[in-house]
C-alpha cells in the first residue's frame, strides 16, 4: 500500500461538479492500494500516517500530529500511485489491486483512521475526480506499507 501524504491548509475534491469531501488544516493522502495488500498493510500505514509529526510546534519544529492540532485527512484513491514506469513509456499497472480488493482496502484505511479519533473525508471510489490542495510548506512525503522507500 503506498501513500503520497500532502499536509495541507485546505483541500477538496470535486465529482461531476460536486464537492464530495472538503477539510482544512491536516493531511491529503492519495492512497495506491497493491495486489498484495491486506489488512496488515492498511493498520501499518493508517498508524503511520495518524503519527506523523508533520506540523510545526511552538518552537517552529515538526514535533506535532494530526491530533495534536486537531486536524484532519482527506483520503483519495489513485492505483496510478502503484504504476511501473521503469520500462517504456507507458505506466503498467500491473500491481495495482483489482477494484474489488482495492475499494474493500480504501475503505478499511478509512475505518482505521476514523477509528483513531480523526475526522476523515473521502473522495468517491472510481470516479473522475478534481482534486484541489494548498500544500502547506510544501510539506509531501511517501510511504509505502513494504518499506520499498
Amino acid at each position: 500500500m503506498r501513500a503520497v501524504v500532502q499536509r495541507v491548509s485546505k483541500a477538496s475534491v470535486t465529482v461531476d461538479g460536486v464537492v464530495v469531501g472538503a477539510i482544512q488544516k491536516g493531511v491529503l493522502i492519495l492512497l495506491g492500494v497493491a495486489d498484495d495488500d491486506a489488512q496488515q498493510d492498511v493498520i501499518w500505514l493508517a498508524g503511520k500516517v495518524a503519527g506523523l509529526r508533520v506540523f510545526e510546534d511552538d518552537d517552529g519544529k515538526m514535533n506535532l500530529d494530526l491530533t495534536d492540532v486537531a486536524g484532519s485527512a482527506l483520503v483519495v484513491s489513485q492505483f496510478t500511485l502503484l504504476g511501473d514506469c521503469r520500462k517504456g513509456r507507458r505506466p503498467a499497472f500491473v500491481k495495482a489491486a483489482r477494484p474489488e480488493l482495492a475499494n474493500s482496502l480504501y475503505l478499511s484505511f478509512v475505518a482505521e483512521m476514523r477509528g483513531r479519533g480523526l475526522t476523515v473525508e473521502t473522495g468517491t471510489f472510481q470516479a473522475q475526480m478534481d482534486v484541489e490542495l494548498v500544500n502547506d510548506g510544501p510539506v509531501t512525503l511517501l510511504l509505502d506499507s513494504r518499506k520499498t522507500f
